[in-house]
């Protein structure tokens, strides 16, 4: 007895653990054949994609146009659910914009102004690192921190000093029916005493998390409220956006929704909403410049949802309260 107890347990000990490989090997085969997600580093930066199909590619390298407009640090392609590329980079109209990014006009250091990050002029954002993971439950992650750096702010040595840390989480979910939902979140912390970020010193005040999506013919809007059309300045806060057109060649229609998270400071975010030639903004915090701490982050929390066809009001507003169940 004590002999056939012995075998049942090595049998045990090996049978389990060869279970576990050949499942693991299963799984990089999948990935291999284009089944899941998969990522592959680039020297400009990392893409993401599905399946063998492309989901987005973060731009890591320092990026110009004719030695201007230099940026890194963003989201350039996203393709929508069919393969089309949503998004644009060094548009005709304004060239400093990025596909999805986050920037604002306004950044100081005890009250001197450094730079414009949103037109790329006397600023970049250093990224040090960018890390994917594909996890268990299905889902691409990319881990980003980056430092923010100016020219106009260096030490006695002549070396540019580090303002803010940024520490970004990009998390890509698998397709659902007919749609994708795209997790970022951005946390700020000041290096430097005294940081302050705010929108353009104007009445529109925009700045934060925007997006730059072409924008076709027949663009519509949705805010929780309803139809909505864009107005020069902001338009009334609201928890999510909703956008739909005919982006593709075939003229099938899909759609992008933008999310806040409610624990965004601001929330419900007033919006910046444009038909052409611009860009798509929740505004964050607007003209007047905040702090960035440096005990803790400063963190905004957004959700991108790609979509095949229009959607419904109350079906955008249960995607609204999944994501606010979201940490």
């Amino acid at each position: 007895m004590q002999n056939a107890a012995r075998r049942t347990l090595c049998l045990l000990l090996i049978v389990t653990p060869l279970s576990l490989i050949e499942r693991e090997a299963a799984s990089a085969e999948d990935r291999l054949k284009g089944k899941g997600f998969a990522t592959q580093a680039t020297p400009e930066g990392l893409l993401v994609s599905d399946s063998g199909q492309n989901v987005l590619f973060f731009q890591k390298k320092p990026k110009s146009l004719d030695d201007k407009f230099e940026r890194a640090g963003y989201v350039h392609p996203l393709w929508d659910l069919d393969g089309n590329v949503l998004t644009e980079d060094f548009p005709e109209d304004h060239k400093h914009h990025r596909g999805i990014f986050w920037t604002w006009h306004q950044l100081s250091v005890g009250g001197k102004r450094i730079g414009d990050p949103w037109l790329c002029k006397g600023f970049l954002s250093d990224v040090r690192s960018v890390t994917p993971t594909i996890g268990d439950d299905g889902t691409a992650r990319i881990d980003v921190l980056s430092h923010w750096k100016s020219p106009l702010w260096k030490d006695d040595a002549g070396i540019q000093k580090t303002i803010i840390e940024e520490r970004t989480a990009i998390l890509v979910h698998p397709i659902q029916g007919e749609t994708r939902a795209i997790d970022f979140s951005i946390s700020l912390q000041a290096v430097e005493k005294d940081v302050r970020i705010g929108g353009s010193d104007d009445v529109k005040g925009y700045g934060g998390f925007c997006t730059r999506f072409r924008l076709p013919d027949g663009l519509k809007f949705r805010l929780k409220s309803g139809d909505i059309e864009p107005q020069q300045t902001s338009v009334e806060g609201s928890p999510w956006l909703d956008m739909t057109a005919a982006f593709g060649a075939d003229s099938r229609l899909s759609g992008v929704s933008l999310l806040t998270h409610p624990s965004t400071p601001g929330f419900p975010q007033r919006w910046i909403l444009r038909q052409k030639r611009s860009m798509q903004n929740p505004v964050f915090p607007g003209r007047e410049s905040v702090a960035v701490p440096e005990d803790k982050p400063l963190r905004l929390f957004y959700r991108v949802v790609l979509h095949r066809g229009e959607v419904m009001t109350q079906t955008v507003d249960g995607w609204q309260s999944n994501f606010e169940k979201t940490d």
